[in-house]
């Protein structure tokens, strides 16, 4: 059921901001990914909304959209007599127009990239162990700084909700940097978390391009080297 509220809070620079509704005690959270519309959202829009309990962190509204507001005419026009003749004729039908899910299409390209680079950056592991040029233990390693990672995007998340104390880029970054990108892209997808801000998505990605770079490098060296 979708319900009715105001626009009483918007962050353009967090991309976030706060739905005040009769129908719902507490104001609702809601992000700029959930929200469509020709215009971004401003602070006194009113708006139709989904509302969502996530865990206890209080309300979420989910696909919101402007409140459209219906004009009636102060009078109406007589429709014009058509001829009889008129009726036997076929009825042209307005063409329908197929929605392009474009948006879908937008998330399906960087989805595949991100695992198809994660599969590669995998097996650039496997094989410089099996070369001989990494230890077996450094697998525990890697699966511990990408979960350090994760959890350090769900606290800038959390602390992003609530106003709290952020996580600077640059620890998030440096965390990328040393292995824990895969775990930084997953967190981004699931946790809807860094995927606006255009400067930090380009450092991110340079921080992916240079791990990876690194890590072919160093499994290749003897090659060259010899």
């Amino acid at each position: 059921m979708r319900k009715q509220g105001t626009v009483v809070r918007w962050d353009p620079a967090k991309a976030f901001g706060f739905i005040r509704s009769e129908q719902t005690a507490a104001d609702i959270f809601f992000h700029m990914k959930d929200f469509s519309g020709h215009q971004p959202p401003s602070e006194g829009l009113p708006v139709t909304f989904q509302e969502i309990h996530v865990g206890g962190k209080g309300p979420r509204a989910l696909s919101v959209e402007p409140q459209r507001n219906e004009v009636k005419a102060p009078f109406e026009t007589p429709k014009a007599e058509r001829p009889p003749e008129a009726e036997l004729l076929p009825r042209r039908r307005p063409a329908q127009r197929s929605p392009l899910p474009r948006e879908k299409r937008r998330e399906q390209i960087p989805m595949w990239t991100g695992l198809g680079l994660i599969a590669f950056w995998l097996l650039l592991w496997l094989v410089g162990i099996g070369l001989g040029r990494f230890p077996w233990v450094i697998l525990t390693a890697v699966v511990l700084i990408n979960l350090g990672t994760f959890y350090m995007y769900w606290r800038d998340k959390d602390a992003a909700v609530n106003e709290t104390q952020r996580t600077p880029e640059d620890r998030l970054h440096a965390m990328a940097l040393v292995g824990g990108w895969p775990g930084a892209w997953f967190a981004q997808q699931i946790l809807r978390h860094k995927t606006s801000k255009q400067p930090f998505r380009l450092y991110y990605w340079f921080t992916v391009a240079a791990n990876t770079t690194a890590l072919l490098g160093w499994i290749a060296w003897p090659a060259f080297a010899g």
